[in-house]
């Protein structure tokens, strides 16, 4: 057979990306997220980003109902349903909302939009099974919920997040649930040992391993030194003993994206009022986000310019876009390698979505997330434009005036249309990677 004369070939194309993207990782690591991506078409779309962005990097789509400056906003980077979640830190105040900023990057906010709704419609069909109908209104909702929210915030109000007070539909039971199940306590008792010597952490296989003895030591160091000159507001004033290192480990099978990149937890002395006071940072390396693989090197420059690395840009990120940033919040270096640092939130919980009984459930949880990315945006615009913060909300409220209805019907085509591409390019990395048929076919 002859050679191709051009590469417009989407099997080789998908096959290529996911292996260039993930031959940094060992063997074993890779083995351990291909085995993620394979479970199902949702899961492979969540553990491969980076063939979303490349795929809409100059859609020219996005000039019909956005596409300028004045659109530009802190985006969320990797916006999926199952980013959603309960979360809290250290005030207890369970809240829901994105609390991932590791993709996070300015942009146009349709990219977060966008990638979304394509999450609804691979969500919805796996876990909740709608009828094409259903998800059709799920999209409405969504996208008509999220520009209602900049429309009633022209003005440049910051809104807040969703907490056990304000949560709504499916939300509300969910929030309770997570607050009386979960607390500090709880999250130290599964993690954590307390004995006659202190507190140190568990034995949990396939969770948490021990580190060698120097890179152990050089994480205390960094955690003790470093890290304490990055921290913001009252921690930044916390006595040093308050981030006394009493025990280090290293995480193991965490997330899908982020899967073979270094991660470590550090239990820090926190307050000594209480037993339960201790503190467990999650410590993440961090990488540039999908976004800025595909800048122009002009662009790149400028972005290193304001960014100098990915800890400084995780850190803005999450000071922009979280209604409540976590006061732990800070990065350090082991080697050339940035890490990001933060508390461990004793509340994450995913909603079960494949718990819902129906179209309508599922409808207004739909709803309450198209609010929620809105109100992200609306405080990372503001946090772009403090001398005039409605710039954001103003400049998208125009782009779709007596429009609205075609920018819902363009945003449900492509997500429905790119969600039967996830189904197909699923089909070709389990051939590409001889893992059994499983749920590849194409709904029709």
């Amino acid at each position: 057979m002859p050679q191709p004369l051009n590469r417009h070939n989407r099997a080789r194309q998908v096959l290529d990306a996911i292996r260039a993207a993930n031959a940094p990782l060992s063997d074993q690591d890779r083995a351990a997220k291909y085995a993620k991506l394979g479970e199902s078409p949702y899961r492979f779309f969540r553990g491969t980003n980076h063939l979303y962005w490349d795929d809409v990097w100059h859609d020219w789509r996005f000039a019909l109902f956005g596409g300028r400056v004045e659109t530009q906003t802190w985006l969320q980077g990797d916006a999926h349903a199952y980013n959603f979640g309960a979360y809290g830190h250290h005030d207890d105040t369970v809240r829901y909302g994105m609390d991932d900023f590791d993709d996070a990057i300015i942009g146009d906010y349709q990219y977060d939009l966008w990638r979304l709704a394509i999450s609804v419609v691979l969500d919805a069909r796996e876990n909740v099974g709608l009828s094409g109908k259903g998800i059709r209104k799920a999209l409405s909702a969504l996208v008509n919920s999220y520009h209602d929210e900049l429309a009633g915030h022209v003005e440049g109000e910051v809104p807040g997040a969703v907490t056990l007070a304000t949560a709504k539909g499916p939300l509300e039971p969910f929030m309770n649930k997570v607050g009386s199940k979960k607390s500090r306590a709880k999250m130290l008792d599964k993690w954590t040992v307390l004995s006659d010597d202190g507190r140190y952490f568990a034995e949990r296989p396939g969770k948490l391993a021990a580190l060698p003895a120097p890179l152990a030591s050089q994480l205390r160091k960094a955690v003790e030194e470093e890290y304490r000159q990055t921290l913001h507001g009252a921690q930044a004033e916390a006595e040093y003993g308050h981030f006394r290192v009493k025990d280090v480990s290293r995480r193991l099978d965490a997330g899908t994206g982020s899967l073979g990149l270094e991660r470590f937890y550090v239990l820090i002395e926190g307050g000594m009022d209480h037993a339960h006071d201790d503190v467990i940072l999650d410590i993440k390396q961090q990488t540039p986000p999908e976004g800025w693989r595909l800048m122009s090197a002009a662009e790149k420059q400028a972005w290193r310019r304001t960014f100098p690395h990915e800890g400084v840009r995780h850190a803005a990120a999450f000071l922009a876009i979280a209604e409540h940033p976590d006061p732990y919040l800070g990065w350090l270096h082991l080697g050339e390698t940035v890490f990001s640092v933060r508390e461990r939130s004793p509340y994450k919980e995913d909603f079960p979505t494949h718990k819902l009984d129906g179209a309508k459930p599922y409808r207004k949880l739909v709803k309450q997330w198209g609010r929620i990315l809105a109100r992200e945006h609306l405080r990372g615009a503001h946090a772009l434009n403090q001398d005039d913060p409605g710039r954001f909300a103003r400049a998208v409220v125009a782009c779709i005036e007596g429009r609205r209805e075609r920018c819902v019907e363009l945003v449900s085509a492509l997500a429905l249309n790119y969600a039967d591409c996830v189904h197909q390019d699923y089909a070709i990395f389990l051939a590409g990677n001889d893992f059994p048929a499983r749920n590849a076919a194409t709904p029709s």
